[in-house]
Formats: structure tokens, sequence, C-alpha cells
């Protein structure tokens, strides 16, 4: 595990530099290139869910993607299929309402994960991006190939160039305490 993390670490910092966004460990906009979780500073585990986060997560495995720069309607839809959350916007909206957290010890299963500006896309720059913590330091989000399971701190570190990632219950539902 700790090998592949050093290759995905490498990718994507050989990726950045590429692209011209970073210079040393900083990116453009001031922020760490690569967002390591501390010791001690551990998610949620899987294992610690409650139903409902669980129910929530089998939701999401059971939701499409509704396409190409969609992410928060996703992550909408999925919350929709659990029947206790009616929110909608684009993902720095949902970011800027919710997520209010980024210590990674607090990030439960079930929060959303968010930016409100990445740089990849124009899309993302203008909207953001968001998706779900999915336990055992992995995200699901939605992105142009599809819904997929990614690494929480190569989540992190992609989409947190621009400004710090943040998490939070959509709705302000705290899916731990149900």
């Amino acid at each position: 595990m700790a090998q592949n993390k050093q290759v995905m670490r490498g990718h994507l910092l050989d990726e950045v530099r590429r692209r011209g966004l970073a210079h040393g460990d900083r990116s453009l906009w001031g922020q760490p290139v690569w967002r390591a979780i501390a010791a001690g500073q551990e998610p949620q585990a899987l294992m610690d869910a409650t139903t409902q986060q669980r129910r929530l997560l089998e939701c999401a495995h059971g939701t499409p993607s509704p396409g190409d720069d969609q992410c928060a309607g996703w992550v909408e839809a999925v919350f929709g299929r659990l029947g206790i959350c009616n929110v909608s916007g684009n993902a720095r909206e949902l970011c800027q309402s919710y997520c209010n957290r980024d210590r990674t010890s607090d990030l439960k299963v079930g929060m959303i994960i968010a930016v409100g500006a990445a740089p990849w896309s124009a899309q993302a720059q203008a909207h953001g991006h968001v998706g779900l913590y999915a336990g055992d330091a992995q995200v699901m989000d939605a992105v142009a190939a599809g819904i997929r399971t990614i690494d929480l701190e190569l989540w992190m570190s992609t989409y947190g160039l621009i400004e710090q990632p943040r998490w939070g219950w959509l709705g302000s539902i705290d899916l731990s305490r149900m």
C-alpha cells in the first residue's frame, strides 16, 4: 500500500509540475501539492459506520453518473435515493453551505468532501468538485469516466491545489447519529 501511494504521489506531482501548477511542494495558489493524513488524524473507518451511513454507501454504489461535470448532481441523487435530503446546488455552493471542517479526524462516512475551485477544467475552476467519503480513506465521486472510488490523500491532493478541501454533512443531517 505504501509503495502504491508513493507511485500515486509521484504521478500527481509530475502532472502538476508538467502543467506548471506548482513550484516545489506548493501549488501556484500556495496550497500543499500533497496532502497526507497525519498520524492520529485518521478519518472514520467503514467498520465504525452506522446503519444509515452504510445505507448511503449502498445508494452511492447503485446511483449511476448523471454525466460529465455533474459531480454535485450525483451526490444529490445519492442522498435523494436514501430519502433524507433534498438539496441542490453546484459543488462550490455545497462546499460553502455544508463543508465547515478540514481536520481529517472529523471526516465521517457519508460526509460530502468538496472544494469550491479546482484547476483541472474551466468547469472545475468555476464550480469546484464534490464527492462522498466512503470510509477507510476512500472517496467516491462522479468524473468523466463515471463513478469511481479514489484514495483520500490522492483526492485531497488532486482537488486541493487552489483551496483546502473541506467536509460536512449534506443538509446538515448527521448520519453518524442516526
